[in-house]
């Protein structure tokens, strides 16, 4: 498990992190504005872009987290359930999102803050870096934390008003 206080992996990190990660934002502010928790996901596999966002209360659905809905448009116009690729998200996976990033055998993930409460990608509890996964993703964390941290704060401050 990786350290709460630990600093993103910027070895690991490619120039293009920074750039989906502020894209996922963008998707995460048009979630929040339609009233879902602002969570934003892009999806890049072989040069194409998937892009979702948080649509939970928009959908009445509990699966549909920005993760989930950036995985289902990328199998279904690739026409096939290994995605590959990399996925940007403002916000560490829950474990049915790990879950699907395992099953989808992405490559990469590269999340924005950590999530203390639910986080499976290193925080609360590690699937992705569990034996018990058949499948291994690379995780950068902590790419652009203080801005994706402060955009759910602020969303959360706004709903307490």
């Amino acid at each position: 498990m990786r350290s709460p206080d630990a600093a993103p992996s910027d070895e690991r990190k490619v120039p293009d992190d920074d750039a989906f990660v502020r894209r996922a934002m963008t998707l995460a502010d048009q979630a929040g504005a339609a009233g879902d928790v602002p969570i934003g996901a892009v999806l890049v596999v072989d040069g194409r872009t998937f892009e979702a966002r948080n649509e939970k209360e928009l959908r009445s659905d509990p699966t549909a987290h920005a993760e989930l809905l950036a995985i289902r448009a990328a199998a279904e116009a690739l026409g096939r359930w290994r995605i590959g690729g990399s996925l940007y998200v403002t916000k560490e996976p829950c474990p049915m999102c790990a879950g699907a990033i395992a099953a989808a055998r992405i490559e990469r993930l590269v999340y924005g803050c950590r999530d203390p409460k639910g986080g499976a990608a290193g925080s609360v509890i590690d699937i992705l870096g569990s034996a018990a996964v058949n499948h291994r993703v690379e995780v950068i964390d902590g790419v652009l934390a203080e801005e994706t941290g402060a955009q759910l704060r602020a969303f959360f401050a706004n709903k307490r008003r």
